[in-house]
Protein backbone atom coordinates (compact mmCIF):
# COMPACT_ATOMS: atom_id res chain seq x y z
CA UNK A 1 0.00 0.00 0.00
CA UNK A 2 2.47 2.02 0.68
CA UNK A 3 4.05 4.10 -2.85
CA UNK A 4 6.10 6.92 -0.83
CA UNK A 5 7.78 7.27 1.83
CA UNK A 6 7.89 10.10 4.66
CA UNK A 7 8.84 13.40 3.88
CA UNK A 8 12.03 13.71 2.19
CA UNK A 9 14.04 15.82 -0.36
CA UNK A 10 15.27 14.17 -3.62
CA UNK A 11 17.55 15.09 -6.50
CA UNK A 12 16.47 14.08 -9.20
CA UNK A 13 18.88 15.01 -12.56
CA UNK A 14 17.52 15.41 -16.15
CA UNK A 15 20.10 15.14 -19.03
CA UNK A 16 18.86 17.59 -21.54
CA UNK A 17 21.22 17.47 -25.15
CA UNK A 18 21.90 20.41 -27.01
CA UNK A 19 25.24 21.84 -29.00
CA UNK A 20 27.06 18.55 -27.58
CA UNK A 21 26.24 17.85 -24.19
CA UNK A 22 26.78 21.68 -23.53
CA UNK A 23 23.75 21.91 -21.00
CA UNK A 24 22.97 19.37 -18.12
CA UNK A 25 20.13 20.39 -16.21
CA UNK A 26 19.04 19.83 -12.38
CA UNK A 27 15.72 19.75 -11.23
CA UNK A 28 15.28 20.08 -7.35
CA UNK A 29 12.16 19.19 -5.86
CA UNK A 30 10.53 17.08 -2.50
CA UNK A 31 9.20 13.52 -3.76
CA UNK A 32 6.35 14.17 -0.60
CA UNK A 33 4.90 17.63 0.87
CA UNK A 34 1.95 18.24 2.75
CA UNK A 35 -0.42 20.60 1.38
CA UNK A 36 0.21 23.03 4.29
CA UNK A 37 3.70 23.75 3.45
CA UNK A 38 4.82 25.91 0.22
CA UNK A 39 6.04 23.89 -2.59
CA UNK A 40 9.31 25.53 -3.83
CA UNK A 41 10.88 24.42 -7.26
CA UNK A 42 14.09 25.31 -9.19
CA UNK A 43 16.17 24.61 -11.99
CA UNK A 44 19.68 24.93 -12.16
CA UNK A 45 22.06 24.56 -14.53
CA UNK A 46 25.27 22.54 -13.52
CA UNK A 47 28.04 24.01 -14.91
CA UNK A 48 26.29 27.19 -14.04
CA UNK A 49 25.55 28.35 -17.97
CA UNK A 50 23.11 31.05 -18.40
CA UNK A 51 19.66 30.52 -18.29
CA UNK A 52 16.85 32.83 -19.78
CA UNK A 53 13.76 32.15 -18.40
CA UNK A 54 12.21 29.12 -17.00
CA UNK A 55 8.60 28.42 -17.08
CA UNK A 56 6.89 26.31 -14.13
CA UNK A 57 3.96 24.15 -14.39
CA UNK A 58 1.51 22.13 -12.27
CA UNK A 59 -0.51 19.23 -14.17
CA UNK A 60 0.04 21.59 -17.00
CA UNK A 61 -1.24 24.87 -15.61
CA UNK A 62 1.75 27.53 -15.08
CA UNK A 63 2.30 29.18 -11.59
CA UNK A 64 3.52 32.42 -11.39
CA UNK A 65 5.34 32.28 -8.50
CA UNK A 66 7.87 29.13 -8.04
CA UNK A 67 9.93 30.53 -5.01
CA UNK A 68 6.63 29.72 -2.55
CA UNK A 69 3.58 28.01 -4.41
CA UNK A 70 0.59 27.53 -2.01
CA UNK A 71 -0.68 24.09 -2.42
CA UNK A 72 -3.21 24.21 0.00
CA UNK A 73 -6.37 23.94 -2.45
CA UNK A 74 -4.68 20.78 -4.40
CA UNK A 75 -6.56 17.66 -4.86
CA UNK A 76 -3.94 15.52 -3.07
CA UNK A 77 -1.76 12.73 -4.19
CA UNK A 78 0.45 11.96 -7.44
CA UNK A 79 1.17 15.75 -9.04
CA UNK A 80 3.18 16.78 -12.40
CA UNK A 81 5.66 18.92 -11.85
CA UNK A 82 7.34 20.23 -15.12
CA UNK A 83 9.48 23.58 -16.61
CA UNK A 84 9.87 24.65 -19.59
CA UNK A 85 13.47 26.19 -19.66
CA UNK A 86 14.86 28.96 -22.47
CA UNK A 87 17.96 29.21 -23.19
CA UNK A 88 20.49 30.65 -25.91
CA UNK A 89 17.35 30.40 -28.39
CA UNK A 90 16.72 26.98 -27.37
CA UNK A 91 14.24 25.45 -25.07
CA UNK A 92 13.83 22.40 -23.40
CA UNK A 93 11.29 20.81 -21.20
CA UNK A 94 11.74 19.08 -17.59
CA UNK A 95 9.41 16.87 -15.72
CA UNK A 96 8.96 15.41 -12.29
CA UNK A 97 5.95 13.92 -10.06
CA UNK A 98 5.38 14.80 -6.58
CA UNK A 99 2.59 13.59 -3.80
CA UNK A 100 1.11 16.04 -2.26
CA UNK A 101 -0.27 14.34 1.11
CA UNK A 102 -3.08 15.61 3.65
CA UNK A 103 -2.10 17.84 6.77
CA UNK A 104 -3.38 15.89 9.50
CA UNK A 105 -3.16 12.24 10.93
CA UNK A 106 -6.58 10.47 10.34
CA UNK A 107 -8.42 10.71 13.48
CA UNK A 108 -9.43 6.72 14.85
CA UNK A 109 -12.21 5.36 15.99
CA UNK A 110 -13.84 2.19 17.77
CA UNK A 111 -17.52 1.53 17.40
CA UNK A 112 -20.75 0.71 19.68
CA UNK A 113 -23.28 -1.92 18.21
CA UNK A 114 -26.75 -0.32 18.73
CA UNK A 115 -28.63 -3.00 17.06
CA UNK A 116 -28.34 -6.68 15.05
CA UNK A 117 -30.80 -8.14 12.51
CA UNK A 118 -30.72 -10.52 10.34
CA UNK A 119 -29.00 -11.06 7.35
CA UNK A 120 -28.87 -13.51 4.53
CA UNK A 121 -25.56 -15.89 5.42
CA UNK A 122 -25.80 -16.90 1.63
CA UNK A 123 -26.08 -12.76 0.69
CA UNK A 124 -21.81 -12.53 -1.03
CA UNK A 125 -22.48 -8.56 -0.33
CA UNK A 126 -21.21 -5.94 -2.75
CA UNK A 127 -23.09 -3.25 -2.90
CA UNK A 128 -25.35 -1.79 0.08
CA UNK A 129 -27.96 0.73 0.73
CA UNK A 130 -30.81 2.44 3.20
CA UNK A 131 -33.42 3.83 1.16
CA UNK A 132 -37.16 4.80 2.56
CA UNK A 133 -37.14 2.17 5.35
CA UNK A 134 -35.44 -0.78 3.13
CA UNK A 135 -32.39 -2.43 2.56
CA UNK A 136 -31.04 -2.32 -0.90
CA UNK A 137 -28.04 -4.85 -1.62
CA UNK A 138 -26.13 -5.72 -4.59
CA UNK A 139 -24.48 -9.45 -4.63
CA UNK A 140 -21.91 -10.89 -6.88
CA UNK A 141 -19.94 -14.09 -7.75
CA UNK A 142 -20.88 -15.46 -11.24
CA UNK A 143 -23.81 -17.25 -11.88
CA UNK A 144 -24.81 -15.82 -8.35
CA UNK A 145 -25.82 -12.34 -8.75
CA UNK A 146 -28.14 -10.30 -7.53
CA UNK A 147 -30.09 -6.95 -7.00
CA UNK A 148 -32.36 -7.12 -4.00
CA UNK A 149 -34.68 -5.35 -2.34
CA UNK A 150 -35.08 -6.70 1.40
CA UNK A 151 -36.84 -6.03 5.07
CA UNK A 152 -34.87 -4.77 7.67
CA UNK A 153 -36.16 -6.56 10.79
CA UNK A 154 -36.51 -9.84 9.43
CA UNK A 155 -33.74 -9.94 6.45
CA UNK A 156 -36.43 -11.06 4.23
CA UNK A 157 -35.99 -10.31 0.66
CA UNK A 158 -39.08 -8.67 -0.65
CA UNK A 159 -37.73 -7.96 -4.15
CA UNK A 160 -34.75 -9.58 -6.18
CA UNK A 161 -33.48 -10.05 -9.62
CA UNK A 162 -30.39 -12.70 -10.69
CA UNK A 163 -28.14 -11.11 -13.16
CA UNK A 164 -26.71 -12.16 -16.01
CA UNK A 165 -23.93 -15.17 -15.43
CA UNK A 166 -21.72 -13.59 -17.19
CA UNK A 167 -21.27 -10.43 -14.56
CA UNK A 168 -20.00 -10.01 -11.40
CA UNK A 169 -22.25 -7.84 -9.92
CA UNK A 170 -20.25 -4.84 -7.53
CA UNK A 171 -21.16 -1.53 -5.78
CA UNK A 172 -24.65 0.15 -6.28
CA UNK A 173 -26.72 3.31 -5.11
CA UNK A 174 -30.31 4.87 -5.51
CA UNK A 175 -30.37 8.33 -6.70
CA UNK A 176 -33.10 10.16 -8.54
CA UNK A 177 -35.90 7.25 -8.23
CA UNK A 178 -32.97 5.25 -10.24
CA UNK A 179 -30.83 2.03 -9.03
CA UNK A 180 -27.00 2.16 -10.34
CA UNK A 181 -25.20 -0.79 -9.99
CA UNK A 182 -21.60 -1.90 -11.23
CA UNK A 183 -20.26 -4.97 -12.74
CA UNK A 184 -16.91 -6.22 -11.61
CA UNK A 185 -14.34 -6.56 -14.92
CA UNK A 186 -16.81 -6.53 -17.87
CA UNK A 187 -16.27 -2.62 -17.84
CA UNK A 188 -20.65 -1.75 -18.44
CA UNK A 189 -22.81 -0.76 -15.48
CA UNK A 190 -26.61 -1.15 -15.33
CA UNK A 191 -29.63 1.52 -14.51
CA UNK A 192 -33.40 0.16 -13.33
CA UNK A 193 -36.27 1.59 -11.85
CA UNK A 194 -36.05 1.29 -8.40
CA UNK A 195 -39.84 -0.12 -8.35
CA UNK A 196 -40.00 -2.68 -10.65
CA UNK A 197 -36.04 -3.32 -11.02
CA UNK A 198 -36.57 -3.42 -14.84
CA UNK A 199 -33.35 -2.85 -16.59
CA UNK A 200 -33.25 0.54 -18.52
CA UNK A 201 -30.14 0.90 -19.79
CA UNK A 202 -26.25 -0.13 -19.61
CA UNK A 203 -23.31 2.29 -19.81
CA UNK A 204 -19.53 1.49 -19.91
CA UNK A 205 -16.78 2.84 -17.66
CA UNK A 206 -14.13 5.24 -18.58
CA UNK A 207 -10.58 5.66 -17.20
CA UNK A 208 -11.65 3.04 -14.66
CA UNK A 209 -11.36 -0.73 -15.86
CA UNK A 210 -13.26 -2.27 -13.05
CA UNK A 211 -16.42 -1.35 -10.59
CA UNK A 212 -16.02 -1.77 -7.21
CA UNK A 213 -18.03 0.64 -4.80
CA UNK A 214 -20.51 3.27 -5.78
CA UNK A 215 -22.60 5.76 -4.02
CA UNK A 216 -23.58 9.48 -4.75
CA UNK A 217 -23.09 13.65 -2.95
CA UNK A 218 -26.79 14.49 -4.25
CA UNK A 219 -25.06 15.78 -7.58
CA UNK A 220 -22.63 13.11 -9.15
CA UNK A 221 -22.36 9.58 -8.51
CA UNK A 222 -19.20 8.70 -6.83
CA UNK A 223 -17.29 5.06 -7.40
CA UNK A 224 -14.24 3.17 -6.44
CA UNK A 225 -12.12 0.97 -9.22
CA UNK A 226 -10.12 -1.17 -6.84
CA UNK A 227 -7.54 1.24 -6.57
CA UNK A 228 -6.61 4.43 -4.38
CA UNK A 229 -9.10 6.73 -6.89
CA UNK A 230 -12.45 7.92 -6.40
CA UNK A 231 -13.99 8.65 -9.37
CA UNK A 232 -17.03 11.39 -9.88
CA UNK A 233 -19.77 9.87 -12.86
CA UNK A 234 -22.53 12.13 -14.33
CA UNK A 235 -25.73 10.79 -13.41
CA UNK A 236 -26.88 11.40 -16.84
CA UNK A 237 -24.47 10.76 -19.55
CA UNK A 238 -22.49 8.45 -16.79
CA UNK A 239 -19.06 9.71 -18.20
CA UNK A 240 -16.24 10.25 -15.66
CA UNK A 241 -16.10 13.76 -15.26
CA UNK A 242 -12.85 13.77 -12.53
CA UNK A 243 -11.68 11.90 -9.58
CA UNK A 244 -9.73 12.19 -6.39
CA UNK A 245 -6.75 10.19 -4.73
CA UNK A 246 -6.67 9.15 -1.33
CA UNK A 247 -4.21 9.65 1.35
CA UNK A 248 -2.95 10.25 4.59
CA UNK A 249 -0.76 12.37 5.93
CA UNK A 250 1.99 9.76 5.11
CA UNK A 251 0.68 7.45 2.55
CA UNK A 252 -1.84 6.45 -0.22
CA UNK A 253 -4.43 3.57 0.67
CA UNK A 254 -5.52 1.61 -2.23
CA UNK A 255 -7.89 -1.20 -2.87
CA UNK A 256 -10.86 1.21 -2.03
CA UNK A 257 -14.25 -0.68 -2.44
CA UNK A 258 -18.07 -0.41 -1.00
CA UNK A 259 -18.65 3.19 -0.29
CA UNK A 260 -21.44 5.76 1.28
CA UNK A 261 -21.90 9.11 1.34
CA UNK A 262 -22.55 10.38 5.29
CA UNK A 263 -22.54 14.09 6.10
CA UNK A 264 -20.23 15.29 4.25
CA UNK A 265 -17.58 12.42 3.94
CA UNK A 266 -17.22 9.47 2.12
CA UNK A 267 -17.17 6.01 3.68
CA UNK A 268 -15.04 4.19 1.93
CA UNK A 269 -14.24 -0.21 3.06
CA UNK A 270 -10.95 -1.23 1.85
CA UNK A 271 -11.00 -4.61 0.41
CA UNK A 272 -9.97 -7.44 2.67
CA UNK A 273 -9.79 -5.35 5.55
CA UNK A 274 -12.21 -5.18 8.27
CA UNK A 275 -12.04 -0.91 8.21
CA UNK A 276 -13.66 1.87 7.43
CA UNK A 277 -11.91 5.08 5.98
CA UNK A 278 -13.67 8.54 6.44
CA UNK A 279 -12.15 10.22 3.44
CA UNK A 280 -13.06 14.07 2.38
CA UNK A 281 -14.47 14.15 -1.44
CA UNK A 282 -13.06 17.59 -2.39
CA UNK A 283 -9.23 16.85 -1.75
CA UNK A 284 -9.00 12.94 -1.40
CA UNK A 285 -7.87 13.63 2.36
CA UNK A 286 -8.50 10.60 4.74
CA UNK A 287 -9.44 12.38 8.01
CA UNK A 288 -10.70 9.10 9.99
CA UNK A 289 -10.11 5.19 10.34
CA UNK A 290 -12.78 3.21 11.50
CA UNK A 291 -11.78 -0.12 13.19
CA UNK A 292 -13.93 -2.76 12.95
CA UNK A 293 -12.52 -5.70 14.01
CA UNK A 294 -14.46 -8.13 16.18
CA UNK A 295 -17.64 -7.43 13.84
CA UNK A 296 -16.84 -10.18 11.34
CA UNK A 297 -16.15 -13.14 14.24
CA UNK A 298 -19.99 -11.82 15.69
CA UNK A 299 -21.47 -12.53 12.24
CA UNK A 300 -20.04 -16.34 11.75
CA UNK A 301 -17.18 -15.90 9.76
CA UNK A 302 -13.42 -15.84 9.24
CA UNK A 303 -11.39 -15.99 6.57
CA UNK A 304 -10.11 -12.96 3.83
CA UNK A 305 -13.27 -13.60 1.31
CA UNK A 306 -16.12 -12.71 3.50
CA UNK A 307 -14.94 -9.71 5.73
CA UNK A 308 -16.69 -6.16 6.29
CA UNK A 309 -18.21 -5.30 2.41
CA UNK A 310 -21.35 -3.24 3.29
CA UNK A 311 -22.05 0.27 4.54
CA UNK A 312 -25.46 2.00 4.74
CA UNK A 313 -26.74 5.04 5.96
CA UNK A 314 -30.35 6.12 7.18
CA UNK A 315 -29.91 10.42 7.22
CA UNK A 316 -33.44 10.86 8.51
CA UNK A 317 -32.59 8.94 11.46
CA UNK A 318 -28.75 9.68 12.02
CA UNK A 319 -28.41 5.51 12.05
CA UNK A 320 -25.01 3.93 10.06
CA UNK A 321 -25.39 -0.44 9.17
CA UNK A 322 -22.43 -2.47 7.93
CA UNK A 323 -22.14 -6.08 6.81
CA UNK A 324 -20.38 -7.83 5.02
CA UNK A 325 -19.97 -11.14 2.67
CA UNK A 326 -22.24 -13.83 3.84
CA UNK A 327 -22.27 -12.48 6.76
CA UNK A 328 -25.53 -13.88 9.23
CA UNK A 329 -25.81 -10.21 10.50
CA UNK A 330 -26.41 -6.09 9.94
CA UNK A 331 -24.87 -4.33 12.68
CA UNK A 332 -25.84 -0.82 13.33
CA UNK A 333 -23.14 1.09 14.97
CA UNK A 334 -22.34 3.99 16.13
CA UNK A 335 -18.59 5.46 16.10
CA UNK A 336 -16.79 5.82 19.03
CA UNK A 337 -13.30 8.51 19.25
CA UNK A 338 -10.90 6.18 20.31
Amino acid sequence: MNKINSFIAILMVLLVTSCGNKYKLVLHSPKTIQVNRPLKISVKEKNNNPIDSIQYFINGKAIVNNESVDINEYKLGKQAISATVYYQGEQRKLNNTIYFLAVNAPVVYNFEIINEFPHDKNAFTQGFEYYNGFFYESTGNYGKSTLRKVEIKTGKVLQKIDIDKQYFAEGMTIFNNKIYQLTWRKNKGFVYDLETFELEKSFNYGQSKEGWGLTHNNEKLIKTDGTDRMWFLNPESLKEESFIETYTNKRVAENLNELEYVKGRVYANIWQQNSILIVNPVNGAIEGIVNLKGLQSKAKQEGDDNVLNGIAYDEENDRLFVTGKKWDKVFEIKLVKK
